[in-house]
């Protein structure tokens, strides 16, 4: 029997976590992303590359918290559809006993979540919760029933708080699970930013298909959100250069979507 009480999936309006997937060469979309992801990459032709170079900088920053400084926890906001190499294959790929949880409140992603976020290891934990990280209160309280909160963690924000309400909604979210988690954990942290126009312009044509908005953000809030913690090197950079020199792709042009990672000291 049909579950009265399911979320609504919506296929006549694009979604940015469907449309992202596009971009990223995924499969896990309808026909009205296909569309809204096509009028995009008119607008700006580089989306498609922030939107492979933002996974590109994710197994960068998962494989040295994980390799590097010896991270067994991670608390990923605002997931998205799982693609290839997620947090989860990242960070137990390096570390089996690694715990990832995965939080998210779009239907189509915990369905997807279910089904492809398991553990790639017997020593590992991976499991998702049913939260928006406007409530980060509640992500914390959920995320205490897998995580130990005595021991460092991983907080990961990518690509995801543009669809904040404000700046300084985005600030109070950041801040409040920073502060509930111990020192040593790190934050890894990406958006886009303001100084692409062609960006600015999608941006805003995706929020008048009716999709929920995405605001860029200048440079300087970006840099801002890492106020009070230790910046790894190189800092704060566009995601293309963040450490790239290491990975296959190598280093490449930056892009309008910076961020970085930084340890709460």
């Amino acid at each position: 029997m049909p579950d009265d009480n399911a979320p609504l999936i919506r296929t006549d309006i694009p979604h940015s976590a469907r449309i992202w997937n596009y971009w990223m060469g995924g499969k896990d979309y309808y026909e009205i992303d296909r569309i809204a992801g096509d009028a995009g990459i008119e607008v700006d032709p580089d989306i498609t590359t922030m939107a492979v170079q933002s996974r590109q900088f994710l197994i960068r920053a998962v494989t040295y918290l994980a390799g590097e400084v010896g991270i067994r926890q991670f608390l990923d906001i605002g997931t998205g559809l799982p693609t290839m190499q997620n947090t989860h294959q990242v960070a137990q790929s390096v570390a089996p006993e690694s715990k990832i949880v995965y939080v998210d409140n779009d239907p189509l992603v915990l369905t997807h979540a279910r089904a492809l976020l398991t553990s790639t290891t017997p020593e590992g934990v991976t499991t998702y919760v049913d939260s928006d990280y406007h409530f980060p209160e509640q992500i914390i309280a959920d995320a205490r029933n897998v995580l130990n909160f005595n021991e460092p963690i991983g907080v990961m924000f990518m690509g995801v708080l543009g669809h904040a309400k404000s700046y300084e909604d985005l600030r109070r979210i950041v801040d409040t699970v920073m502060a509930a988690v111990p020192s040593g954990s790190y934050l890894v942290y990406w958006d886009g930013t303001d100084d692409s126009p062609d960006y600015v312009t999608l941006c805003e044509n995706y929020t008048g298909t009716g999709g929920t908005p995405y605001v860029p953000r200048p440079q300087a809030q970006i840099r801002a959100v890492f106020d009070g913690l230790e910046l790894v090197e190189p800092g704060v950079t566009s995601i293309t250069q963040w450490r790239a020199a290491a990975t296959e792709v190598g280093e490449i042009r930056p892009i309008s979507a910076y961020g970085g990672v930084a340890r709460k000291p």
